[in-house]
């Protein structure tokens, strides 16, 4: 029998192709997302690891939350004395101290240089004395940065931004533009750094100015230990001179947590693309089951023969199963080869598209070969299993009499009497789900719902394919007899057709799900950015860090510039919990939203009178005249007294203080983003005015409605691209199936086909029935996945919109008349092979064919 089953499959090689292709794409998604991400994490971690070579112990500030339960400000800091005292240890032989935050740094076109990797800046710490070099950053040309106005690059940066020492750079720290000359070029094994970000160096005092807000503080101390002490000795020394809430971590665990840290963002990724990479294999599925059972049907005489000289049914079961078996490691293995190309590409493709990453080798892990074999092999062997039992339980002497063994009444009533069940659980499910006002609550039911829906509506197909193919049938009648004829055809194994169409149901459902579901979001937070702003012109950090007060005074300083108000956040105790403040000019913030109040209003926001959101309101029982006791970011104390309550939304919500009233208690001043309105309205002449006000900085945004509404489609645009492209894969395996199916159905029917020849159907007429036929099939499979697409769509809607006051559904019918125009090229598409194969089969050896 295992003979038996290897001549199989060379003797049918060309009909399992496309079986191997579905499962070879599959797998090549799977090993390719392994090996990409496995070379890219550790690629990351290698780079890391040197980044902490030269550490031994740091010293940093704990958790603030966990230092003063009453001070919501509070955080230990590191002073000079903790850095005076961490270099008298006896077990260091060398200590540096960091200051560090962002920085973002143009290129001599004014363009940010390192746009999508972290900007940062960062301190070269020259010792006590002020003489010394710092380790971590050894010059190669110029010399370190000494006092103002002095900067270093990292050398990756200069060459980006054409900067060479002597020259004068244009950079942005919280606004303002800074112009630095540059004094030094250094070379560095900073992560970030060889990861395609930049890092920009100070002199100490300039750093801790920029970054710290005021002088003798930092971030971090690290310290290198003396020949013969081990770290956990030189953490022993140092924990007794730790200030309050500081902690000493050795070198060893800072590499851990970082690797730590890098497995998981890979980890994200990794899972989303694998995602993808089973939805391809899942579809594949239909193709295997569909490629087995036909041949299991056209060989009926030969495993009868087969049963009638001695072989039982486990024998014949297990004969199928080994030619799945062959058939999956084939794919498996090419499919593995192809990752590992694809590893490779994605690799490449980071690159040319600007995101830099650290070299290293191509990582080609046995979990990798091991996943990409065993998934590949499982999947075909599960898939043929029913075919496979199918062929054992064909009596011999049925099976000698008969090519075909068609399905029973009462199976099919089964088969539609289960999938109905299973169906109608899935959309009352749905159905709960969208009722529930909670996200969390409602994901699962809706989760388990869609994917039983998914399903009973694939056993269901069979059922489904007649009547809405006798729909098309209008239609088919313009093409004459082989319109009629591919109607026929289409329709004469139900079976059939439903495991072929339901492939490309799949991706498409998916697909629209998620275009309905995009759009709709999308189209609620432009509403709701647009609609709740009155302001012309919103300024913003373009990394969305905090601006620094200069930018409101700039600002003010505009002839055009009628009313403006920052929104600044500050930590605060509210009973036993932290929350945020945000400080607003009380009398101008009115004229720059439009937010309903369900009592009170702006006008009573000065003083200790505050207003705030409804849901903040009823989670903390307040209303208007309700007053609570608050401890500010400085630890001081006072009570607030509501003045107005109102219908908040993602973008501005929590509760509202005059800054007057806010900023003395603020450590550090800084802005989310100030809103402007102007005199003359927004115009380009306008927006050029505001932008010259701000030195025409690369790293602050000044942003219209226009502006704002199209960087949110932007966003969403990528994102749906991105899934496009993913699920891509499974659109081409589901073509795949279609091509599969017609070939092997132009086999089967070759006999049929030459007595249509030669009753006076011309090769042109047999190509159009073949390429008709696959276009009802095609089609039926697009209507079926964009239908369930919009439902799902407006399911998840439903659920969506509580916590999204501006949501209402959105239909793309112009991106649904192109899947729908996309399932259509599926069809033509894959008749191409088939219908020529068809068309030029010999009319009497087709006749003659068993």
């Amino acid at each position: 029998m295992f003979r038996t089953a290897l001549r199989n499959v060379f003797a049918h090689k060309a009909r399992l192709l496309m079986t191997v292709l579905a499962v070879l794409l599959g797998v090549a998604f799977v090993s390719g997302t392994l090996v990409f991400t496995s070379t890219i994490s550790e690629a990351f971690q290698k780079s890391s690891e040197k980044g902490y070579s030269n550490v031994d112990l740091a010293i940093r500030p704990g958790d603030s939350a966990a230092t003063d339960k009453t001070d919501p400000g509070a955080a230990p800091k590191l002073t000079q004395t903790t850095l005076n005292k961490a270099r008298e240890l006896p077990g260091a032989a060398s200590v540096t101290a960091s200051v560090t935050g962002f920085a973002a740094l143009a290129d001599k076109d004014g363009k940010l240089v390192g746009e999508g990797w972290q900007s940062s800046g960062a301190n070269y710490d020259a010792g006590a004395d002020g003489e010394g070099k710092d380790a971590r950053y050894p010059m190669s040309s110029g010399r370190a940065p000494q006092h103002g106005g002095e900067i270093a690059l990292d050398t990756k940066t200069a060459k980006r931004a054409g900067y060479k020492v002597g020259d004068t750079a244009r950079m942005s720290v919280d606004g303002p533009v800074r112009e630095e000359r540059v004094v030094g070029i250094y070379t560095t094994d900073d992560g970030n750094v060889a990861a395609g970000g930049t890092l920009v160096l100070f002199d100490t005092s300039t750093a801790q100015k920029l970054f710290a807000g005021r002088p003798g503080q930092y971030d971090q101390v690290t310290l290198k230990a003396a020949a013969g002490t081990s770290q956990d000795q030189l953490k022993a020394e140092a924990e007794r001179i730790l200030p309050a809430g500081a902690e000493a971590v050795t070198g060893k665990k800072l590499a851990a947590d970082q690797s730590e840290q890098i497995e998981k963002s890979m980890s994200g990724m990794q899972t989303a693309m694998l995602v993808f990479a089973g939805i391809s294999l899942f579809v594949g599925i239909f193709i295997i089951a569909n490629t087995f059972t036909m041949l299991v049907a056209q060989r009926t005489k030969e495993l009868a023969l087969l049963r009638a000289v001695g072989a039982s049914r486990r024998q014949v079961t297990r004969s199928v199963l080994i030619e799945a078996f062959v058939v999956g490691t084939v794919a498996a293995v090419a499919g593995l080869a192809a990752g590992v190309g694809i590893g490779a590409a994605l690799r490449s493709l980071m690159g040319e598209i600007g995101a830099t990453v650290p070299s290293g080798p191509l990582v080609v892990s046995g979990t990798a070969v091991a996943t990409s074999l065993v998934t590949g092999i499982v999947v075909t062997v599960l898939a043929a299993w029913l075919p496979a039992r199918r062929a054992a339980k064909i009596p011999p002497v049925a099976a000698m009499s008969s090519v075909h063994a068609a399905a029973t009444t009462r199976s099919l009533v089964i088969r539609n009497s289960i999938g109905t069940l299973i169906a109608g659980s899935g959309a009352a499910l749905v159905l709960y789900a969208a009722r529930l006002d909670d996200l969390d609550k409602g994901k699962m039911p809706m989760g388990l719902g869609a994917g039983l829906l998914l399903i009973g509506i694939f056993v269901l197909t069979p059922l489904l394919s007649r009547p809405l193919i006798a729909a098309a049938a209008p239609l088919l009648r313009i093409f004459g007899v082989s319109g009629k004829l591919a109607r026929q055809n289409s329709v004469r194994n139900p079976r059939r057709t439903a495991a072929t169409a339901s492939a490309l149901m799949i991706g498409l459902t998916l697909i629209t799900g998620m275009t309905v579901i995009a759009g709709s979001v999308q189209e609620a937070v432009d509403k709701m950015a647009t609609e709740s702003v009155k302001a012309d012109y919103t300024v913003s950090m373009a990394n969305r860090t905090p601006l620094s007060p200069q930018v409101e005074r700039k600002l003010a300083q505009d002839d055009q510039v009628k009313s403006m108000s920052p929104l600044r956040n500050s930590p605060a105790r509210l009973g036993g919990s932290t929350e945020y403040l945000t400080g607003v000019k009380g009398d101008a913030i009115g004229d720059l939203t439009d937010l309903n109040f369900t009592s009170g209003g702006w006008d009573g926001l000065s003083g200790n009178q505050v207003v705030v959101d409804k849901t903040t309101a009823k989670a903390k029982k307040w209303k208007t005249g309700s007053s609570f006791p608050v401890t500010y970011e400085d630890g001081k104390r006072a009570k607030l007294t509501i003045s107005g309550v109102y219908e908040g939304n993602e973008l501005i919500k929590g509760i509202m203080v005059d800054t007057a009233t806010l900023d003395p208690h603020m450590q550090r001043i800084g802005d989310m983003q100030v809103m402007v309105k102007t005199k003359d309205g927004p115009s380009e002449s306008v927006k050029s005015s505001l932008e010259k006000a701000m030195g025409n900085n690369p790293a602050v945004l000044v942003q219209d409605k226009k502006d704002l509404s199209d960087s949110i489609a932007k966003v969403f645009t990528l994102m749906l691209n991105m899934l496009y492209g993913l699920l891509a894969m499974a659109v081409i395996v589901a073509v795949l199936g279609v091509v599969n199916t017609l070939a092997m159905s132009v086999f089967e029917r070759s006999q049929e086909i030459g007595m249509l020849r030669a009753i006076g159907l011309d090769r042109r007429g047999v190509k159009r029935m073949v390429r008709l036929e696959s276009l009802v099939i095609s089609m039926f499979g697009g209507v079926l996945g964009i239908g369930l697409g919009v439902f799902f769509g407006w399911a998840a809607g439903k659920l969506i919109a509580p916590s999204l006051s501006t949501y209402a559904l959105v239909l793309p019918w112009d991106r649904l008349g192109i899947f729908l125009a996309l399932a259509a090229v599926v069809g033509v598409l894959a008749a191409l092979w088939p219908a020529r194969r068809a068309a030029k089969l010999n009319m009497l050896a087709a006749i003659k064919t068993e």
